[in-house]
């Protein structure tokens, strides 16, 4: 005898928004007025060195982070966050300056 099976097996797919290109994953957030397209990150997707823009501090490859873009924008222009510099995103300064040799990307 086989195990009883709980998923279904295909049939109509789930009713949402047509045309939509956006990933299932990605929520909206409004920012400063403006419409941001927000990613969770997991710690076994990071594969890469990125550079948070809330804190100017590195992510290293492993860590879970935020992926964050405007909606007008596109996705070319995302940036990479620390979860938390992302939540903190209205506490932070604007204006961070970089010591002459700190990496830049």
């Amino acid at each position: 005898m086989s195990p009883r099976r709980n998923r279904p097996r295909g049939g109509d797919k789930p009713v949402g928004h047509e045309g939509m290109n956006r990933n299932s994953l990605d929520r909206m957030e409004t920012w400063q007025g403006e419409e941001w397209v927000v990613r969770q990150v997991g710690g076994g997707a990071a594969a890469k060195h990125y550079r948070c823009p809330g804190c100017d501090q590195e992510i290293p490859p492993g860590v879970a982070h935020v992926v964050a873009w405007q909606q007008h924008m596109g996705a070319d222009d995302r940036r990479h966050w620390h979860k938390a510099c992302w939540n903190a995103r209205d506490r932070r300064s604007a204006k961070l300056q970089r010591s002459r040799n700190a990496p830049r990307y």
